[in-house]
């Protein structure tokens, strides 16, 4: 399964965060500290490149400490960027000067009435800025849900007399080419419902967790009994979801498993953060993914190019593609 999700909405965001570019000193990406990699937006960082940047790794609390600290540091080794991490437990005038800071620090000539400092916050959907927003502003300014696409316009925040801030909806990749960050922006919430199946977004985790996080799978659900005869990390996904909807209770007629309902348990599990603290991706793992996906991009191209090529002459529609050949969504 390949998960695309870029509504019309998104498109609009594309432009207006181009836009507000030229008035912008500074650019804050907001990003899920679970999957810092599958939540930094190629789109938001071929746009913004021009720009210093800072990173924020949001929900950290929920993160894998020893991962977010690999992923801050290959951030902050960046040009022109640097980065921090934030979670719910700091205080709202903790969290704000922590983003003040780091934004003089990267824009020093910035700052006083004369010369305030404009700062663009944007990140993929459900990533938490609103929620961010509200607790640095003291009041609440942004509608925050925990689904996808809730903020659909900009809005200017001041979080200090010569500090603006500017708040964008949320914006995916116009497509995803890497399929283990789509399948991990899915299980975060970043993508709308309609869009991926609970299902096999478990399943993805899971095969991740017995790899990663053994123990944390084992402990939470309580499998030991369930895999007396193998280890966890050698039995099927399938098997595993299976025990975990009978941990939850997730039965239909006749004692038979309700995948979906185990599916939808266990990615609320890691939403929350009862599974413990996980992050779905190191450093070294995405940068394996985006290159793997960025070949199989190329490689498409190419045959669709070909493909062009062989039909000029031959009275054939240019857009006649083969399905399979065809792009996912709009570049």
């Amino acid at each position: 399964m390949t998960i695309q999700w870029f509504p019309g909405h998104m498109n609009a965001t594309r432009k207006a965060i181009a836009e507000r570019l030229k008035t912008t000193d500074v650019v804050i990406e907001l990003l899920d500290a679970r999957l810092p990699g599958s939540s930094a937006n190629p789109a938001i960082e071929g746009m913004t490149s021009v720009k210093p940047r800072l990173k924020i790794l949001n929900k950290q609390d929920l993160a894998d400490p020893a991962r977010t600290a690999e992923w801050l540091a290959h951030y902050q080794a960046q040009s022109a960027t640097g980065a921090i991490a934030l979670d719910a437990s700091q205080t709202a005038p903790a969290q704000r000067q922590a983003i003040i800071d780091a934004c003089h620090r990267l824009s020093p000539n910035r700052g006083g009435l004369a010369k305030p400092m404009r700062v663009l916050i944007c990140g993929v959907p459900n990533v938490g800025k609103s929620t961010l927003i509200n607790t640095l502003s003291l009041k609440r300014q942004a509608k925050a849900a925990d689904e996808a696409g809730v903020t659909k316009q900009e809005q200017r925040i001041l979080l200090a007399d010569d500090f603006y801030l500017y708040d964008t909806p949320g914006m995916l990749w116009p497509k995803i080419i890497v399929p283990e960050s789509g399948y991990r922006l899915a299980i975060s919430g970043a993508v709308g419902r309609n869009a991926y199946d609970d299902e096999e977004g478990a399943l993805e985790l899971i095969a991740y967790l017995k790899a990663q996080y053994t123990e944390a799978l084992r402990s939470r659900y309580k499998l030991a009994s369930d895999t007396a005869q193998a280890a966890l990390c050698t039995q099927a996904d399938e098997d595993i979801l299976d025990a975990i909807g009978r941990k939850r209770g997730a039965l239909i007629s006749g004692g038979r498993i309700d995948r979906q309902k185990a599916a939808e348990a266990l990615i609320t599990d890691f939403r929350s953060g009862a599974l413990g603290r996980i992050t779905l991706e190191t450093v070294n793992q995405f940068t394996k993914w985006l290159s793997d996906g960025r070949k199989a991009e190329a490689e498409l191209r190419k045959r669709r190019e070909a493909a062009l090529k062989a039909k000029k002459g031959t009275g054939r529609r240019a857009d006649d593609d083969a399905p399979g050949d065809r792009d996912e969504a709009a570049d």
